[in-house]
């Protein structure tokens, strides 16, 4: 066929018939499969996340206060919907990571894996979170989220955390007791509180998940161990360990209505300015995949070029193949 758009292939073809343009074709292709060896790379800013994402499966986080699609459900589930759904958005290359909290600490049940190759796998695993997992009642937030900064900086790409949780603390703390935060590296990632603002009671179930009804008020500590002594003190008698001078600032408990659970943002925005994580609220307004594909996230890797210099090469070898044929067939 002549003119049209048949006519450029056409003329090259007639050029690379000649011996000159089939000569040139083969070294230009060698040159390229040689470059390849050599895995050169580019540093290029990919939008890719690495980042290991940490739930709070305590029974508070059972409490239904917050709203899915327009219907109440528990904090742990918009939790998990909201993850469900950012692991399908995220481009592929990113890898993330699951993990829980309960009691004092966070396990790792996935390292960071691919988004796209692992999608089911991780979607599986997800699913599968719930407070069946936890092997304690209590929920020691700042000695889990500690736990969970040395997690990650224990990986081998190091990735940033993502840490989902309603700040309540069970049993209470005491001001002067607070552990110390790890903030000798200054983490990167989010501290993410889910929740409603209003106290609610918190359901109680068995270990099978089976619910139990509500904690009552006398069923769990009212107040910090530390304020109720050792049997047998002086009344009023302080601490050996207890610091002089003023109380430090309230950590949010409730003495007496510690059976109920809201959301203590105040708290969680303490405990993210002092282990250098940035805090946000859980809700239709900030989805979870907006934290993850916020720029701060992204990391600066390198690009390898040899996939491009391969199809080159190959490309360049059809075109010397296709010089032989004879113009016009």
């Amino acid at each position: 066929m002549t003119g049209g758009r048949f006519a450029a292939p056409a003329a090259l073809r007639r050029v690379l018939a000649g011996p000159p343009g089939r000569r040139a074709l083969l070294p230009c292709a060698i040159g390229l499969l040689l470059l390849a060896l050599a895995d050169p790379r580019l540093p290029l800013v990919r939008a890719q996340v690495e980042s290991v994402v940490v739930l709070d499966i305590t029974q508070s986080m059972d409490v239904v206060d917050v709203q899915l699609q327009g219907r109440s459900v528990s904090r742990l589930a918009l939790a998990r919907a909201a993850l469900h759904e950012a692991l399908g958005r995220l481009p592929c290359g990113s890898r993330i990571g699951l993990g829980v909290f309960t009691e004092h600490r966070s396990v790792l049940l996935l390292a960071p894996l691919e988004v796209c190759a692992h999608l089911q796998e991780l979607r599986g695993a997800l699913a599968r979170i719930d407070g069946r997992m936890a092997w304690s009642g209590n929920s020691e937030v700042a000695k889990g989220l500690n736990s969970a900064l040395r997690l990650v900086r224990a990986l081998p790409e190091a990735p940033s955390l993502v840490f989902v949780t309603d700040g309540h603390e069970a049993p209470p703390l005491n001001p002067r007791y607070r552990p110390p935060m790890d903030g000798t590296d200054r983490a990167s990632g989010w501290l993410v509180g889910v929740g409603g603002l209003a106290p609610v009671p918190i359901p109680r179930s068995d270990p099978e998940g089976r619910p139990l009804g509500f904690w009552g008020a006398r069923e769990v500590l009212q107040v910090e161990p530390y304020s109720q002594g050792r049997g047998g003190s002086v009344q009023g008698e302080r601490m050996v360990e207890d610091p002089a001078g003023p109380a430090p600032p309230d950590l949010g408990a409730t003495p007496g209505r510690e059976h109920l659970s809201s959301l203590r943002e105040p708290y969680l925005q303490r405990l993210a300015q002092e282990t250098g994580l940035r805090y946000a609220r859980l809700h239709p307004g900030v989805p979870l995949l907006a934290l993850l594909r916020d720029p701060a996230q992204q990391r600066r890797q390198p690009v390898p070029l040899r996939p491009l210099l391969v199809v080159l090469a190959l490309a360049l070898l059809a075109l010397r193949h296709a010089g032989r044929v004879r113009p016009g067939v």
